[in-house]
């Protein structure tokens, strides 16, 4: 089945959104200008400047010529890209695929789409009525090549849709500028009598080489369909993607639901066939309005359990506001995993499906209190406290380094050594009382040292001698003293950790 291609043609772009600015200048003639060479050029003109013979490329003047008086508003070739940038985003509702064609296009990959509107005709229409609604003036081709569209959508004066395997046909009456060949292409061709495509399509491809260069063949080829065009979509299609069009906007959250529940069977069970599951998943909605809702959740382990995952998004679907309606709904995950197949325990209840009873648990739970508040940690071969760790990628990763248990280790480490205040009777003996974050706490116990010093192969810094200290009130800390008072740098003194 041959690929199907959509140009869409904003005859005036630019100053269509103007009107969209300026309500009041609706109906009015205008023009869009910016100097060149010491001109004002015309860049974009209103709907009635154009009745009235006012093209683009023009000079301002001659544009006051023909009418007198004519606002002349300032034009910035950013704005084109901008605009057809968001315009395209405001597509991707019709079509995963969707690049830009500056200065005034779009260029949609439609390949299996139309009939999730009803066919080819109602797909076009809809997209007609809905630029038209919002201000716009299109024209929308659809062929088999980009190039057949493009040319259908800026110069046919028939049917807006090419059959399948018919754009040769389509072609040969317009006129040469409809292959997107360069303008002195097109001017020497026009000298020369040129004035249809088929009055040189099927000419000798050496003689058109020669005569208008290699970049007239690709042009002829790509509308054609005999060399391929790749279009770069403005958004990069996910590989696990589902979109769900709605015949009606949806403007509930049971309707909401109910689409969700939907792409996350279908997701699911693509994964499932494959052999994966999602660690990330986004759920859009687009909305008549062109705003986009979104939701997103991640979970800790690999999953394609679709019950879970729509609890996931459960705690947020409220959050999603439809105004007018969603007219449709898009779940991706952009982050997908291999998910390992293990052997099922025949008489035990322990083992794997606690592991995902866990997960799940966690996953839930990154719902309510964010997922950058769950970390998990594996041991790491550095020898100083807070070099000793690292945070883990996932629930299932492993360290080859073990946790150490042969000494007594806090349960709270802080991420720096905070500096405290001492009082200590001899040099290597803990403190008899220190003051931290201004407040004195007197030692009653004390058990230590214990010497600390970094790998060799960094040798940055002083050793530490770590004691472990309990106060009046029974709180104990992990305290430490860096460097030596036989020394000629005075040592200083850390709070490192707190016991529980």
């Amino acid at each position: 089945m041959p690929r199907r291609f959509v140009a869409i043609w904003f005859m005036h772009l630019l100053a269509d959104r103007q009107v969209r600015r300026h309500p009041d200048l609706k109906g009015v003639s205008f023009v869009l200008a910016t100097p060149e060479r010491g001109r004002m050029m015309v860049k974009s003109v209103s709907p009635e400047a154009h009745q009235q013979g006012i093209r683009a490329g023009m000079v301002a003047a001659d544009c006051r010529a023909i009418q007198p008086g004519i606002p002349v508003y300032d034009y910035t070739a950013e704005q084109e890209v901008q605009l057809l940038t968001a315009l395209g985003e405001w597509c991707i509702r019709y079509t995963p695929i969707v690049a830009i064609d500056p200065p005034e296009g779009l260029l949609l990959d439609a390949s299996g789409c139309p009939h999730l509107w009803g066919g080819e005709q109602q797909y076009i229409d809809d997209i007609t009525a809905r630029l038209g609604a919002l201000g716009y003036h299109v024209r929308v081709g659809m062929a088999d090549t980009a190039g057949a569209a493009w040319a259908v959508a800026r110069y046919s004066k028939g049917a807006p849709i090419v059959s399948s395997f018919c754009q040769a046909d389509a072609l040969l009456p317009l006129p040469p500028a409809a292959l997107r060949l360069d303008p002195l292409v097109v001017e020497r061709m026009s000298k020369l009598g040129m004035k249809l495509v088929s009055q040189f399509m099927h000419l000798p491809r050496r003689a058109l080489r020669r005569r208008f260069g290699e970049q007239t063949l690709l042009r002829i080829d790509q509308a054609l369909g005999q060399e391929q065009e790749v279009l770069v979509s403005i958004r990069p299609q996910e590989p696990y993607q589902e979109r769900l069009p709605c015949l009606e906007p949806i403007r509930t959250a049971p309707g909401i639901e109910v689409a969700l529940r939907q792409l996350l069977d279908t997701l699911c069970h693509r994964l499932a066939d494959e052999g994966k599951g999602l660690r990330r998943c986004i759920f859009r909605g687009y909305r008549i309005d062109g705003n986009i809702q979104q939701v997103e959740i991640g979970t800790v382990r690999a999953s394609r359990n679709a019950v879970h995952l729509f609890r996931l998004f459960e705690e947020k679907i409220s959050s999603i506001a439809p105004d007018l309606g969603i007219e449709l709904f898009m779940l991706e995950a952009p982050v997908v995993e291999d998910v390992a197949i293990e052997q099922e325990v025949l008489w035990h209840t322990t083992g794997h499906h606690d592991d995902v009873a866990v997960s799940e648990l966690l996953d839930r739970v990154a719902v309510k209190v964010g997922q950058q508040s769950i970390h998990r940690y594996l041991p790491a071969e550095h020898y100083w406290p807070e070099r000793s760790f690292r945070q883990a990628n996932s629930l299932t990763e492993q360290s080859g380094t073990g946790w150490r248990t042969d000494l007594p280790r806090p349960l709270h480490l802080l991420l720096q050594p905070e500096l405290i205040e001492v009082t200590v009777p001899i040099p290597d003996y803990p403190p008899m009382l220190f003051i931290y974050r201004g407040k004195l706490h007197q030692v009653k116990k004390a058990d230590g040292p214990e010497r600390i010093e970094q790998e060799w192969w960094l040798n940055q810094g002083l050793y530490r001698d770590y004691y472990c200290v309990e106060d009046e009130h029974g709180a104990r800390y992990w305290v430490f003293r860096s460097g030596s008072y036989a020394s000629e740098q005075q040592p200083q003194w850390f709070v490192h950790g707190f016991f529980a």
